[in-house]
């Protein structure tokens, strides 16, 4: 039975007084609320500019539970008379239907769209390799791992699904690879919005990651904010599974990112993490690649007993990869990743992980074009 009878955000009102940094289609700022300057964060596509002495509505919610997103309030709308906003006339879509933030965008699919026709049309990926990730951490290592094997020539297409953060610009790492140029184009499917390229599911969103982006390969996992529960299925990460169908639906060749660590006080994220044992072992009902980093002995030991005993062995292809380059290659692009945290120092083999599934994809792909 849900308890939930009274309102289910905590708003309360504030004053800018200075910004802190900026990228396309957000604006950190910080804000005076309740008598103490705190940081909050406003998007374009719902407050327009804010600037310094602004009056506005903040969210604050999560921040005030000591919830995730990084400690910030959120900028609902200004106080102060402003401007009218207007939505542009093209698009149909509407995302965060029926709620007060809902949004019109142009959808990749949708009559209007450039590429509405070959969509219409599209139904296989015609063995694109797709990399299906558990948490968006994972994305910076793929991404420079997928430079490194392709000599920065393979075309990598992000798809930011709606399992974690909603806005693409909440995200700091899509921002620096889009800046150093080892995205191609961004796809963000459900409700998720903000991309290049916007689409209502991850299957047509992959469709257009392959025919409206261009990619070679596509590299699929949600923003910033895994949402958990301590229980098996209570978890946003279980997506991954889906991805992996998805793209086997498609005819993509799926490759998996193990979520791997080892210093996490946690003992169910201990080895390989249980989301990613019942997203693998139970939800995906297609078979993919799930490549495995060259570890110690022990460490490996530990992994490979984790997939036998949930049967992900016997119901996938799992292949040990060197995946020291992608780390190099984090290094020559001057990427600095964390997890939970925890650097590459703390949990090295997280993102060995992450960048051993990046190397294989873009293995596949130069094979498939040569």
């Amino acid at each position: 039975m849900n308890g939930n009878k009274g309102p289910l955000v905590r708003l309360r009102p504030g004053r800018v007084l200075k910004i802190i940094s900026s990228r396309p289609g957000l604006v950190e700022a910080a804000v005076l609320v309740e008598g103490s300057e705190e940081k909050a964060i406003a998007f374009d596509s719902f407050t327009g500019g804010i600037k310094p002495g602004d009056e506005v509505w903040l969210n604050t919610t999560a921040a005030a539970r000591g919830l995730g997103s990084g400690g910030y309030h959120f900028v609902v709308a200004h106080l102060n008379p402003r401007a009218s906003l207007d939505a542009p006339d093209e698009g149909h879509i509407m995302k965060l239907r029926y709620t007060p933030g809902q949004l019109k965008v142009m959808a990749v699919e949708e009559p209007g769209s450039p590429y509405h026709t070959v969509l219409r049309e599209a139904k296989s990926l015609a063995g694109v390799p797709v990399v299906a990730l558990e948490l968006h951490s994972q994305l910076a290592p793929v991404a420079a791992a997928v430079w490194a094997r392709g000599g920065g020539r393979l075309k990598l297409v992000y798809i930011m699904t709606d399992g974690g953060a909603l806005p693409l610009s909440f995200s700091r790492s899509v921002a620096r690879l889009k800046e150093k140029g080892l995205l191609t184009a961004t796809v963000t499917v459900g409700h998720a919005f903000g991309g290049d390229f916007e689409a209502v599911n991850v299957y047509s969103g992959l469709l257009a990651a392959r025919y409206a982006g261009g990619a070679d390969v596509i590299v699929v996992g949600m923003g910033p904010g895994v949402v958990g529960t301590e229980t098996r299925f209570g978890t946003t990460a279980i997506e991954q599974g889906e991805v992996v169908n998805a793209a086997h639906v498609l005819g993509g060749e799926a490759v998996a990112a193990l979520r791997i660590g080892f210093n996490d006080l946690r003992h169910r994220h201990v080895g390989v993490s249980h989301h990613t044992i019942t997203a693998l072992g139970l939800v995906a009902l297609a078979p993919c690649t799930i490549p495995v980093p060259l570890m110690s002995a022990e460490k490996e030991g530990l992994v490979r007993g984790q997939l036998e005993a949930a049967g992900i062995i016997g119901r996938h292809r799992v292949v040990t990869v060197d995946a020291r380059a992608s780390m190099d290659a984090l290094d020559e692009l001057d990427l600095e990743t964390t997890t939970m945290g925890r650097g590459r120092e703390a949990e090295p083999e997280f993102f060995l992980a992450a960048g051993a599934a990046g190397l294989l994809a873009a293995e596949l792909a130069v094979q498939s074009s040569g």
